[in-house]
């Protein structure tokens, strides 16, 4: 149950996220431009991501025994979650500046402002390929996301279903439009999820290389606990020192 419940959160912060910027890119696109072109850019991104689903992620699974599979998800994992986890540090210390979908919402429009708007009955390219690639680029990684957690004890089920909260919370964000993204504290948020991902990559790498863990998947708890605290205490150092010139 721990595992479970810790992959569904995992899948829904970490999905949620990344559906926020993407959707940061579509609404700039559309409120910019023409919704259409937005959410043609956005649709073709999508049965790409789909595409590749259905026709690599079986291969590839189905070909790899468990042991390099779990040591490969693990170091994915790891790789996600450092990355995270190395930013939220930043960030939460004043060292970088915090994470906004709606700053990424407004420098997107500013931009598009400048592209000379299309002739009068045509595609308007390159808004499409603005909206396609930036849900393309946070789609791979949430594609990644969910592959990775769903190789745990309990299967695809809890990193599903987390990916599903995660959509219908962005659609409810996308129906109206811009303003709760300004209330989100994605900072705080993203050092969360750089916790949870870099817990489960220790884990599965782990598991791969066949350790045993005391309190078996109660192990991903007191991982999880402990990069919280080494965090923290970088954090607290970070904030503490003068910032370089």
């Amino acid at each position: 149950m721990t595992a479970f419940l810790l992959t569904l959160v995992a899948a829904a912060l970490a999905v949620g996220l990344e559906l926020l910027e993407a959707l940061a890119i579509v609404l700039a696109v559309g409120s910019t431009r023409r919704w259409s072109d937005a959410l043609l850019g956005a649709a073709g991104a999508v049965a790409l991501l789909a595409v590749v689903c259905v026709v690599v992620g079986p291969l590839v699974l189905a070909r790899l025994p468990l042991g390099p599979l779990q040591v490969v998800i693990g170091v994915a994992l790891l790789l996600f979650g450092l990355e995270w986890l190395r930013k939220g540090v930043l960030r939460l210390a004043g060292r970088r500046s915090p994470s906004s979908s709606l700053q990424e919402y407004l420098q997107e429009r500013d931009a598009l402002e400048a592209l000379p708007p299309p002739a009068a009955g045509r595609p308007d390219w390159p808004a499409r390929v603005i909206a396609g690639k930036g849900v393309l680029l946070e789609g791979v990684e949430v594609v990644l996301i969910v592959a990775a957690l769903g190789a745990g004890p309990d299967g695809l089920t809890p990193a599903l279903a987390g990916a599903a909260v995660a959509v219908g919370l962005t659609v409810g964000v996308g129906l109206v439009l811009h303003r709760p993204l300004a209330r989100l504290p994605e900072s705080h948020l993203k050092y969360a999820v750089g916790i949870v991902l870099s817990s489960f990559g220790i884990f599965f790498l782990g598991e791969g290389l066949d350790v045993h863990w005391p309190l078996a998947d109660g192990a991903l708890l007191y991982v999880a606990a402990a990069l919280l605290c080494v965090s923290q205490i970088q954090v607290a150092t970070l904030a503490r020192e003068p910032a370089t010139a």
